[in-house]
């Protein structure tokens, strides 16, 4: 591991090497007012099982609001044309964040001549709807991807709602581009900006390919550019091959992250953005076939993973008649009517895939609407509440005789006149527990989970990436795992020492769903005496470090798993890296501890790092992998008791310089609970001069936590100003989370 960058995130850590003197500030005693939490449903929404079949169903009346009154003797439920008596019955509302008027109230704009609010991390109880915006960058034109970028960010902005889990996922940005669902606005606008046309897709310049003459010196026989003008080899369209391709490809990517939202929490729903889904073709059978089969799994994984699919055409509504970039020199009347016409009946089936994919799920399609932010809006509404319909299935539906996985039609239907159901089209024959096998080897499992855009909690992991610039190694992410021991096996050996093996996978994924980095090994750790106590209670942590060689948005995604058990766990976070290179105000990612005061004051410090072993501990791997000191208050888990002193350590990066050589900085400090400041430290003036890099000023500084802080979580912010910067780049700001417990 480098040394160079271990020490330079271990000045950070130390605190006590920093030159600034400790700025203790007694927080403001407040006790927030606690929010009300809405009873939550059970997140197993759709069940496929041998002794349970229940979906989902929404009924709207005929200017599609929301039915929410209907008792259980009002509706049927039918399995292949036999009614079913139903057995469970229930209505599910999704609103939480409603006024007294029953408004939805959206997330608070955000002012940009401000620091930003740290984002609140949502719990599970507290997830609403869990929302997937997959925009089909391998079909989209160039025109519809400034339209469709257009709408996201709008979304965000201002149809985003408290309890929204939301992703913004590509389907050409490879499994890197699954990053974390997510409340952080911030994080939503870096994956929108990846958002652009892709030159190696199948997307166009516009919603059609422009039409292609023949040359003047050409016979009647020579054949024309436009739609089946590509040419044939072995019969099969060239054009239609490439749309085979990316067809399959975007139904797979889709598959990916639906098979992913399983475990997800709240009413879960994709919205594919896509220039249609052309499923048909009339030269290539089994091109269709192919596309169908891939169809069909997805809209079981869909129903069996509880996630209602909408779609939506980003083409809006097009003009089929000639334009400017259509050349029609040497193209007879009656052929050039024949390839409009062929254009027309190309744009209307390539809806027709997408309508299926929607109503085989429970959504509906969007199409022929230039308006894409109203189709959003749309589909927000739709997810204000559904009915849970359960009933008991025949023993022939899961027929353990023939083994055949025959699909099951679901058919609901409504007694009270003038209403719409919609509902999952079914299922097959197949329990969830067999439709998915879990992964059975080494590869597959840590494959699978640091693949999946969600963690598994299989071995509990909390991963804490903090950025740091040094200036010859340059920037980098120190990454902290912490491991909590009681999830890994340990066994007995000689001499009092207990062994634990396990494998650990970790790879950086750029902005663009490319490999930065990966680190895949087998570790081995001992301990013995009052070292595996402490570990058995308090954990042990894992220190990363990735070198960055370009700015921008990243994603570390780890995986462990216990040799023994075979549990797995995983963890990501997301980071930005700002270009140091321009001289831009920036700031470090922020180490925190917990010091007990009484403890401090009899304490000598040596200026121990705290990430060597102690006696009592062994690695094959070497002795700055593993953390023996307590985790639990440290920068890794950040646990701490009401009363300590929080101490925070960073760097402030490309302070500007005034002609007597010193910088005009001023710092400020703030505390958040559930998204709401509960205290604000005044602006404190700092004035530097002579230090040994003024591109690099560690900075530290404390507070008292109160002794009637409610136990919670809490995010602090650093905010800094340079007085002597542009003004454009005047202001700079992290922020960490916390934990206040008893």
């Amino acid at each position: 591991m480098n040394k160079l960058l271990t020490r330079s995130l271990a000045a950070i850590m130390l605190f006590s090497t920093i030159s600034t003197t400790l700025a203790q500030q007694q927080p403001q005693r407040t006790n927030p007012p606690q929010q009300k939490q809405d009873a939550t449903s059970d997140d197993d929404v759709v069940r496929i099982s041998t002794n349970l079949v229940q979906v989902d169903a929404v009924v709207t009346d005929k200017k599609g609001r929301l039915i929410t009154d209907l008792r259980p003797e009002e509706m049927e439920i039918y399995e292949d044309n036999r009614e079913q008596k139903i057995t469970n019955f229930s209505f599910i509302s999704t609103e939480s964040a409603t006024g007294e008027s029953g408004a939805l109230k959206p997330l608070p704009p955000i002012n940009k001549n401000s620091p930003p609010v740290p984002p609140v991390r949502l719990k599970p109880e507290q997830v609403r709807r869990t929302i997937a915006l997959i925009i089909d960058d391998l079909s989209l034109s160039f025109e519809s991807t400034h339209f469709v970028r257009r709408a996201l960010k709008k979304f965000v902005d201002e149809q985003m709602q408290p309890g929204d889990l939301v992703a913004i996922i590509r389907t050409a940005g490879g499994m890197g581009a699954l990053q974390q669902f997510t409340s952080d606005r911030r994080q939503l606008y870096a994956a929108i900006d990846r958002v652009r046309f892709s030159f190696r897709g199948n997307g166009l310049i516009g919603a059609f390919a422009p039409l292609q003459g023949r040359a003047p010196s050409a016979t009647d026989g020579t054949p024309f550019g436009g739609p089946g003008g590509a040419g044939i080899i072995n019969g099969t369209d060239v054009d239609d091959l490439r749309e085979e391709m990316y067809t399959v490809g975007t139904l797979g990517a889709v598959n990916y992250v639906v098979r992913g939202m399983r475990e997800l929490p709240g009413r879960k729903s994709v919205l594919l953005i896509a220039d249609g889904i052309p499923v048909q073709s009339s030269v290539n059978e089994a091109r269709t076939d192919r596309i169908g089969n891939a169809m069909r799994r997805l809209i079981d994984m869909a129903n069996r993973a509880s996630v209602v699919i909408y779609t939506m055409d980003a083409r809006g509504l097009p003009t089929f008649g000639l334009n400017a970039a259509d050349d029609t020199s040497g193209i007879r009347p009656d052929e050039l009517e024949g390839l409009l016409r062929g254009r027309r009946n190309a744009f209307f089936d390539s809806l027709v895939g997408m309508s299926l994919l929607a109503k085989q799920t429970g959504g509906f399609s969007i199409a022929l609407n230039n308006d894409l932010t109203d189709g959003i809006k749309q589909v927000l509404n739709d997810q204000k509440g559904y009915y849970l319909i359960g009933y008991r299935p025949d023993e022939s539906t899961f027929d353990p005789v023939t083994g055949r996985r025959k699909f099951h039609d679901i058919k609901i239907k409504v007694k009270r006149p003038g209403l719409q159901v919609r509902s999952r089209s079914g299922f097959y024959g197949i329990s969830n527990e067999k439709a998915a096998p879990q992964p059975k080897t080494r590869p597959e499992q840590l494959l699978s989970a640091i693949t999946s855009p969600f963690a598994s909690g299989g071995v509990q992991l909390r991963l804490t990436s903090l950025f740091g610039n040094d200036p010859k190694a340059g920037s980098y992410m120190r990454s902290l795992l912490h491991v909590a021991a009681k999830d890994i096996t340990f066994t007995e050996e000689a001499d009092g020492w207990h062994k634990a093996v396990f494998d650990v996978a970790a790879i950086t994924f750029g902005d663009n769903g490319t490999v930065v980095d990966q680190v895949d090994r087998i570790q081995t750790i001992r301990v013995r005496g009052d070292a595996y106590k402490r570990a058995l209670e308090n954990g042990f942590v894992f220190i990363i470090t990735v070198p960055v060689k370009k700015p921008g948005a990243y994603q570390l995604r780890t995986a462990l798993r216990d040799t023994a058990s075979e549990r797995v766990g995983s963890a990501s976070q997301f980071i930005e890296v700002p270009d140091i290179k321009k001289n831009r105000l920036a700031i470090s990612g922020i180490a925190v501890r917990g010091v007990d005061p009484r403890a401090k004051a009899n304490a000598t410090d040596k200026g121990s790092t705290g990430i060597t072993l102690a006696p009592g501990v062994q690695s094959e791997r070497g002795e700055e992998e593993i953390t023996d000191t307590n985790p639990q208050a440290g920068p890794a888990v950040r646990k701490f008791r009401r009363g300590m002193i929080l101490e925070y350590g960073y760097v402030i990066y490309n302070a500007q310089v005034n002609k007597a050589g010193q910088t005009l900085l001023q710092t400020q400090m703030k505390l958040f609970r559930d998204g709401k400041e509960i205290f604000t430290g005044q602006m404190q003036p700092l004035t530097t001069s002579n230090q040994p890099d003024m591109k690099r000023l560690p900075m530290a500084g404390g507070l008292q936590l109160s002794s009637d802080m409610e136990p919670g979580e809490y995010v602090l912010q650093i905010i800094v100003i340079d007085s002597l910067g542009k003004t454009k780049y005047q202001l700079a700001t992290q922020w960490i989370d916390f934990e206040i417990v008893k």
